[in-house]
């Protein structure tokens, strides 16, 4: 693989200097504010990002505040306790995606919460304290314990929520095989997965940078993210 010097230059000149560059990039992750979230915005953020998952995601923006009324604002208690007859209205309700699969998500999602907060002493310590050095690990869990958030949905949902995590956009995958990683266009496998950590925790000792910051700056060396 390059230095990630090589490929933080590269993304310098692409997007007019090292100064616009910086701009691009988002506020740095901050575990704090992260073990400060209500347990109902892992689940709205869950949600979103399932909903957004080849759609448009413009339509999901455009109907959210119903979204959040109609799932009682993500409470987790709420959800547990709606009944088959609620869930069989909001199933019909034109104010929503109707995605039935999607539909039924929110409430194993919001399980896999409830159970993991009593497992770990709170959701929300579960997502801060997961050590970046293992994200393919907590993609993992993501998606064998909840519902849809295998992929990119669930690496979305962490970066949304405030995780310091990369992202396997396209670009960015794409930068690691220009690199002469030698991994899948659609890396999903073990063996694909733990050679990309590999790569970012070199990265990161390398530079000190984020794992946010990593995985914008080489998707940005591929002018775009």
């Amino acid at each position: 693989m390059h230095s990630f010097e090589v490929i933080h230059n590269r993304a310098a000149e692409r997007k007019g200097g090292m100064g616009e560059l910086n701009k691009l990039l988002p506020a740095l992750p901050d575990r704090e504010s992260v073990v400060a979230l209500d347990e109902s915005r892992f689940l709205a953020e869950m949600t979103r990002c399932i909903f957004q998952a080849g759609f448009v995601w413009r339509v999901v923006e455009q109907k959210w505040p119903d979204f959040e009324e109609l799932f009682h604002g993500f409470d987790i208690n709420a959800i547990m306790g709606m009944q088959p007859d609620e869930w069989e209205e909001i199933g019909q309700d034109t104010r929503i995606v109707r995605n039935r699969q999607k539909i039924t998500s929110i409430r194993v999602n919001a399980q896999f919460i409830e159970e993991s907060s009593l497992e770990f002493g709170g959701f929300a310590r579960l997502i801060a304290d997961w050590p970046e050095k293992n994200l393919i690990g907590l993609f993992d869990l993501l998606k064998r314990r909840g519902s849809r958030l295998g992929g990119n949905t669930g690496q979305r949902f962490l970066r949304n929520v405030g995780k310091d995590t990369f992202v396997l956009t396209p670009d960015v995958v794409a930068c690691l095989r220009n690199g002469g990683l030698g991994i899948s266009s659609y890396p999903t496998s073990r063996t694909d997965l733990t050679e990309i950590q590999d790569v970012f925790n070199q990265w990161h000792e390398e530079t000190a940078l984020s794992y946010t910051y990593l995985s914008r700056i080489a998707a940005y060396s591929i002018d775009s993210d």
